[in-house]
């Protein structure tokens, strides 16, 4: 270890930014952001600091810099484009015993400025001695997507009730492993889901217990799991996929992305597979209860958004009627994502000035769809599961006024490296869809925003994105 890492505490103190540009104006805004007092000495200001400078967030003094300025400072940081200040800075820093950070120049700098993941009042400082600044900006990134936004909000909480906990346990083994439990059960989750009243009362009953005990409840995490590209998969999903004990997922939740859940979670398949009926939901809703009830974090991954066509919401009704914590993490629809990355706006100023999810699975032969509201001008409809229902659909669409030249396209496993894109009229879709033999996971677009699909695609399958 080649410096030791500390932290400073800069409420009410003097802190001296030398330059006036964009990188200074960084430089500011973290100490501002730590309470500091903040000088900067510079003849010019770039736009945010002149901004600051108006609102008298900081002290600036329009000047060439000088030792004076240094009077009364804990820590000076020079940013300018010229060598000969920044060293003169660090030289006269260093002589009045100040801390000196030199943008870019490690071997003028007494401290570096880390990269920072701020949770405060968790606060994690990557750094890399100078050697690398872009390493360390790698690995803060990587880090924001693994610590949860609420993990400030459960440290505070902590803090709130260390005392109460330190008097019901006074044991300090006890006491670890209370907070263990906190940390990785109910209370943690529901704080990350913004359900602050819920997990305080689930805190207060823990604390009414008569000892820490090493049962845990169990809980439920409804996940959307996108369109099926993985990339396109929420931090939180991440987190709670690599969580979670047992894994519930059905046919439209892509292997990708079915394989980055926790490796050694068991995985239950929920979905429809050749010669075999779908595992009805009474009985998945059941299965969720039972695993619950166990002690067990359950994770019920589904394809797009859960409350998209995903049934979500009657199996969140019987876990609410069960008294089962759980929380609900929102995917990006097949709709929306499909139709990104085949180039077709849902919405455009020219041609589309709404659009409409609607789903094409058929019962008893039928489809019960609200027909006038679908055939509307400056309206597109994106149709969920309707691969086989597509003659009906279009024969509907076509005897209920929309015209047989409407644009129309078919995407099959869109967002990912087999994606297949066809485009062709309310009239041909059908056919396209025999001929190319379209298969599920599919969705079908219908209006006129198709016509833009061969000017904007940009995601090409067989190599990514393409300019």
């Amino acid at each position: 270890m080649n410096s030791l890492p500390v932290f400073l505490r800069l409420q009410g103190r003097t802190c001296l930014v030398v330059g006036g540009g964009e990188v200074a104006a960084r430089k500011v805004a973290q100490l501002l952001k730590a309470g500091g007092e903040v000088r900067v000495v510079a003849p010019e200001l770039c736009p945010a600091l002149q901004e600051r400078a108006s609102r008298r967030d900081i002290q600036h003094r329009a000047e060439e810099f000088s030792a004076e300025f240094l009077e009364g400072c804990v820590l000076a940081i020079a940013a300018t484009d010229d060598r000969g200040i920044n060293r003169r800075v660090s030289d006269l820093a260093q002589e009045h015993g100040i801390p000196v950070n030199v943008v870019d120049d490690p071997e003028l700098c007494t401290f570096i400025m880390p990269s920072i993941v701020d949770r405060s009042p968790v606060v994690i400082a990557i750094a890399s001695g100078g050697a690398s600044p872009v390493l360390s900006r790698l690995l803060r990134a990587r880090l924001e997507t693994l610590i949860p936004s609420g993990f400030g909000r459960l440290a505070e909480l902590m803090r709130e009730f260390r005392a109460r906990v330190r008097e019901k346990f006074p044991v300090m083994k006890d006491r670890r492993r209370f907070w263990e439990q906190i940390l990785e059960g109910p209370v943690a989750e529901m704080l990350y889901a913004g359900q602050d009243k819920v997990a305080l009362a689930e805190l207060e009953e823990r604390l009414r217990e008569e000892k820490p005990t090493v049962e845990r409840h169990g809980e439920v995490y409804l996940v959307g799991g996108g369109p099926g590209d993985p990339d396109l998969l929420t931090f939180r999903a991440l987190r709670l996929m690599q969580r979670a004990e047992v894994v519930l997922y059905d046919r439209l939740v892509a292997p990708a992305i079915v394989d980055l859940c926790r490796k050694d979670a068991e995985r239950i398949y929920v979905g429809k597979e050749r010669d075999r009926h779908a595992i009805p939901q009474e009985e998945v809703n059941e299965m969720l209860i039972k695993l619950a009830g166990e002690g067990k974090r359950v994770l019920r991954l589904k394809g797009g958004d859960p409350f998209i066509f995903g049934r979500g919401g009657e199996e969140i009704d019987r876990l609410s009627e069960a008294g089962i914590p759980f929380q609900v993490v929102p995917g990006i629809t097949a709709a929306a994502g499909c139709a990104a990355y085949a180039g077709i706006p849902l919405t455009h100023r020219d041609y589309a000035h709404s659009c409409i999810f609607v789903t094409g699975h058929m019962k008893d032969g039928k489809l019960e769809l609200n027909w006038d509201a679908l055939v509307q001008p400056k309206q597109t409809i994106a149709v969920y599961m309707g691969v086989k229902g597509l003659d009906t659909l279009c024969e509907e669409l076509i005897r209920h006024g929309m015209k047989k030249e409407m644009p129309a396209a078919l995407v099959e496993r869109g967002t990912t490296a087999r994606q297949r894109v066809y485009v062709g009229t309310l009239a041909t879709l059908p056919k396209l869809a025999g001929d190319h033999e379209i298969a599920a996971p599919s969705m079908a677009i219908i209006g006129e925003v198709v016509k833009l699909h061969e000017k904007l695609a940009w995601y090409d399958p067989a190599g990514g994105p393409r300019g």
